[in-house]
């Protein structure tokens, strides 16, 4: 079905449902029809799962399940709010969202829904369950005629082709990887680089042969199989290394004596088969066996995706060696979601805008025009890795071309004279990687993919074209991308589209070698150290294009739009650059085998230098692209306006916070149950010194952890008890071993916490680490006599204003938007959250009925002692009247701020963000 039949469709469909629809009568009947006519699904009973069983405390039942898409459907009757809690069979208020979300918890988790879908027949509530906390998008039916595309998730299981090519393509790999093991084992020393750059060099001419006998380019199918098959064992090495040298030696200036069967081989060319004085071992007949019968006459090689073939050929170096580097492969899905809006989508416009053209004439001149237009770009990979993004780029470049040649040379019978009509070509592919197997993998992919788009090609145009012998690019450079002249590679022009997946290494595991990198990139600039290795090709890529209309997208860890290294990496790209388009955080897999699979939390971000008029961005959720006039640090709809850490609230008389007390111990402060217990048999003075000692996760579960607190012992009490004693003695040595002066000045009072903060009122406790899937962090007031460790924050002498306040949903919305992540965990901070939350300044009403409504969620909590926070917290399990505890403070705290209760998150964090600028220019007018 074309858009305009959908449309159409959709049309049609909702003029039909318009005013009516009931839960219990009409459901299956709406969402039959609406797949069949406006989908095009011509049997959507075999896709629809309605009241499929749940079992939960009792029998209930899923309303619609999509299962080939992972949708989960909950349908209400016309005229039911989607986002107001409705009363359930077992007496509790539920959202439609929040009930979906516990049918979804009660499935096997390879049952559960990617998509939740609330409905009430005029409206649909999107959730994408991988940002579980993320605002739902709305599709009303009244739009369906132009919105109908937002819906497609519900009957797109994936491209086919491309899942069956990526099953060959790890297939693929796992041959090579066999073979790749087999011919290990028959080096003398592997640890040798020379015998490790043979072995991948040998693997990558082996995969290039086998391709080139199943895709025809040696002229006859299964002629590498047939020319080795009966080689004799004690020659099979020999053998193999003539053919390489006839595979890279001109027909005309071969041995005119050679034997029919290899001089049948082409002419091969590209460097691939030179002589580079390689290292090949003795053939066994297991890696014989593997290559001829398994690799050769037992796999199809044609079949492969370049694109994803090449990152899986790639993986068999050692893994480690590709944890180092912080290598990650990337799926077609996700290089598309660079390479589309980076240049692809506005190609393809017009592209057909061209084909739309009525006049032949004009029509046949845009379309020419169009394809020198292809065949002028340049793209460019600085951390080119296997080179799947420059691959997957060409091919799209080549279809496109293709599509221009079916309509200029498609509907006719080419009888001669028509030379190679073939203009994009590899190289106009760029890139940078330092890792020499890693370039070897990507010239062979794009030559590779170069053969399988020649074949399309010539089903177009019907005549042959020759493919052999490979053209030499030395376009993909080896070398260390920080430390290389980018400009020298490539120099910046209009038609430049820079493009990749840089390497993901945290501040924490980089190297040296690595941190000397980014220093030096960032020419060692305040803060750097902290920030990810990936920060440096942003900065590259700002002065790269520095001046010009050079565009480019990367894909990086989330971590460099939140937190502390938000501010640190765009207080120095803003200088230089600008985003001009952002997919939020979101999962992506490697195409690697399942039980390898990396699964990685990612941001994309597109970008153009600063001097650009860009008049509209892009920004990318759930699959539907939203125009907006700015995107910030944090990839939302909002100005760069960047949140510097500070020591001390923008607010003032804001109460302060800070961190636990830092035993400094090596652990022998802390207690176990069993340490407890004998402690407390030496000695039963020996209790006193004996405290509840708790961080974050032991405020979130309600577990019990111990520790020793030594506040005004006496020497005389210490030494009474040799286990005390010896736990001192052990801290002393410690902090005396240790490298740090600071530390080993601590050695002076063993007896004590390195860092002691405790106070002696009550407190709140804030962990530093809480679940992404909770709505609220889960904090809680504590008393003096608990020590609370560094793992945590603490407010000393907070009131219930200051707990109602922390414990909405204004102030969860503001630290999911600014807060660091460990993976997609929150990871809450002092001087990035806190210290820049703009309080507001309630009336003494308004700060009563907040005192109000946080002495209801502590009451509601009361009421389950049993549940630790981790359980009244989980968004399936959480108590009804906890639940509305919250929703009656939500809305206290909203109207304290003067916001309306119904405002969406996204809005209330622009307010938000609003007055952290308000109060941001007021603090520098105070100083002037």
């Amino acid at each position: 079905m074309n858009a305009a039949a959908q449309a159409q469709a959709a049309r049609e469909f909702a003029a039909k449902w318009k005013g009516r629809g009931y839960e219990k009568g009409e459901s299956q009947k709406f969402w039959m029809e609406l797949l069949h006519s406006v989908y095009g699904v011509e049997n959507p009973a075999d896709l629809l799962v309605f009241e499929q069983q749940v079992q939960l405390d009792h029998t209930s039942f899923i309303d619609v399940m999509i299962p080939t898409t992972h949708v989960m459907i909950e349908q209400k009757s016309l005229g039911k709010k989607l986002t107001d809690p409705i009363r359930q069979s077992d007496g509790t208020l539920l959202k439609p969202i929040e009930q979906a979300r516990r049918y979804a918890a009660a499935l096997p988790y390879s049952a559960r829904p990617r998509w939740i879908v609330s409905c009430n027949f005029a409206q649909f509530l999107v959730y994408d369950m991988e940002t579980p906390n993320a605002e739902p998008q709305e599709i009303l039916l009244a739009d369906l005629e132009r919105e109908a595309y937002r819906l497609n998730f519900l009957i797109d299981a994936g491209d086919a082709h491309i899942q069956k090519e990526m099953e060959v393509s790890i297939q693929a790999g796992e041959l090579v990887g066999r073979l790749y093991d087999a011919l290990a084992k028959e080096y003398r020393d592997m640890s040798d680089p020379h015998s490790q750059k043979s072995l991948n060099i040998l693997c990558v001419r082996l995969v290039f042969a086998l391709y080139a006998e199943d895709a025809g380019l040696f002229g006859k199918h299964a002629m590498f199989h047939d020319y080795l098959r009966d080689v004799p064992l004690a020659y099979f090495r020999q053998t193999l290394i003539q053919l390489f040298r006839v595979l890279d030696t001109p027909t005309e200036s071969r041995d005119p004596y050679l034997s029919d069967a290899l001089a049948a081989f082409p002419y091969v060319n590209g460097g691939l088969f030179a002589e580079e004085n390689i290292e090949i071992p003795q053939f066994t007949q297991e890696i014989v066996d593997v290559l001829l019968e398994d690799a050769s006459a037992g796999f199809d090689w044609s079949a492969i995706s370049p694109t994803i073939f090449g990152a899986v050929f790639e993986s068999t170096l050692n893994p480690a060696t590709r944890r180092a580097g912080g290598m990650h492969y990337t799926s077609i899905e996700n290089i598309h979601k660079v390479i589309d809006p980076l240049f692809l989508d506005a190609l393809r416009d017009e592209l057909a805008a061209a084909k739309a053209l009525k006049t032949e004439t004009a029509r046949r001149r845009a379309l020419l025009a169009f394809q020198d237009k292809l065949a002028a770009g340049r793209y460019f990979d600085p951390a080119a890795g296997s080179g799947n993004f420059l691959t997957e780029t060409y091919i799209s470049l080549r279809r496109l071309e293709n599509e221009v040649l079916h309509e200029l040379y498609g509907q006719e019978i080419v009888l001669g004279g028509l030379d190679n009509p073939i203009k994009v070509n590899i190289g106009q592919f760029y890139g940078i990687e330092i890792n020499d197997f890693a370039v070897t993998v990507a010239r062979t992919a794009l030559w590779i993919a170069e053969s399988q788009m020649m074949k399309e090609t010539e089903s177009i145009v019907h005549i042959a074209l020759d493919f052999l012998p490979l053209r030499t690019y030395d376009n993909i450079h080896e070398g260390n991308a920080l430390r290389m002249d980018w400009r020298a590679i490539l120099p910046p022009t209009d038609a430049v589209r820079v493009m990749g997946n840089p390497p993901f290494v945290g501040k924490k595991e980089q190297s040296k070698e690595q941190k000397k990198d980014l220093l030096a990139v960032f020419e060692n600039r305040r803060g750097i150290g902290n920030l990810d290795y990936v920060c440096a090709w942003y900065q590259k890529a700002a002065r790269y294009c520095h001046g010009t209309a050079v565009l480019g997208a990367f894909v990086s860890t989330n971590s460099i739009t939140q937190g502390e290294q938000a501010p640190v990496l765009w207080n120095v790209l803003s200088e230089d650059l600008q985003p001009i388009f952002a997919y939020p955080t979101f999962v992506w897999s490697s195409e690697t085998r399942a039980s390898e699979r990396a699964h990685v939390h990612c941001v994309i971000i597109g970008f153009g230098a600063k001097c650009l008029d860009v008049k509209e961005k892009a920004l990318y959720q759930n699959g539907t692209m939203h125009p907006v006039q700015n995107i910030s640090p944090y990839l939302t709809d909002a100005p760069m306006v960047i949140i510097q850490s500070r020591v001390d609230s923008i607010c003032s008389g804001a109460p302060e916070m800070m961190y636990g007390s830092m035993p400094i111990d090596d652990g022998y402060f802390t207690l176990s149950d069993d340490d407890v217990a004998a402690i407390k048999k030496e000695r039963a003075d020996n209790a006193k010194f004996i405290r509840p000692y708790i961080g974050g996760a032991e405020l979130i579960r309600n577990s019990k952890k111990w520790c020793l607190w030594l506040i005004g012992a006496s020497p005389k009490e210490l030494k009474a008890s040799r286990l005390i004693w010896e736990r001192i003695d052990s801290v002393r040595q410690f902090r005396l071993s240790s490298g740090r002066e600071q530390t080993k000045k601590l050695a002076d009072s063993p007896t004590l916490f390195g860092e002691i903060r405790q106070p002696d009122t009550d407190m709140l406790v804030i962990p530093k680490v809480s679940s992404e899937r909770r709505r609220y962090i889960p904090i809680g007031f504590v008393h003096p006599s608990t020590i609370v460790s560094g793992s945590a924050l603490i407010i000393p002498n907070a009131d219930y204003y200051t707990f109602g306040v922390l414990m909405s949903n204004v102030h969860n919305a503001w630290m999911r938007l600014v807060a660091g992540r460990l993976e997609m965990r929150y990871q809450y901070s002092k001087n990035i959250v806190y210290n820049n939350f703009p309080w507001c300044t309630p009336t003494d009403e308004q700060r009563a009925a907040i005192e109000g409504t946080a002495q209801g969620i502590l009451d509601a909590r009361a009421r389950y002692p049993e549940s630790s926070l981790a359980d009244l917290y989980d968004d399936v399990t959480m108590p009804p009247d906890l639940r509305e505890a919250h929703r009656a403070n939500d809305r206290a705290v909203m109207r304290a701020y003067g916001f309306s209760t119904k405002l969406t998150e996204s809005a209330c964090v622009a307010e938000l963000m609003k007055r952290y600028e308000e109060l941001v220019q007021r603090g520098i007018e105070e100083k002037k």
